[in-house]
């Protein structure tokens, strides 16, 4: 696998697909969006808008892609991306739990970056 060429695309499909799922909801006032910035490799699943009187705006994921790892910052989802990450035949030596603590990823099963 080509890393610098196939994880990018890799993350843009998965995420995308999520974000599909989401639009296809009956809640209308609430977009569902990826913002990607291919130049620094961040991809960024957003909510945005209202849900009884209240503003909504948060992020659900954001993934960097960084020394040929994938940095997985925050992810809100059910099973998590790094499991989507793995069935698409990504090494877990390449997925980074970025929002555990570096002490705490040694408990993990993905890579241990500090």
């Amino acid at each position: 696998m080509d890393k610098l060429t196939e994880y990018p695309q890799l993350i843009k499909r998965i995420l995308t697909e999520y974000i599909e799922l989401c639009n296809r909801r009956h809640n209308q006032e609430i977009e569902t969006f990826l913002i990607v910035d291919e130049l620094k490799s961040h991809y960024i699943w957003m909510n945005l808008g209202w849900q009884n009187g209240e503003r909504i705006m948060g992020m659900t994921v954001y993934v960097r892609l960084q020394n040929g790892k994938f940095w997985i910052e925050e992810d809100w989802t059910e099973n998590g991306i790094a499991t989507d990450l793995v069935r698409a035949g990504v090494d877990q030596e390449d997925i980074v739990l970025a929002f555990h603590e570096p002490k705490m990823r040694q408990y993990t099963d993905f890579a241990v970056v500090h």
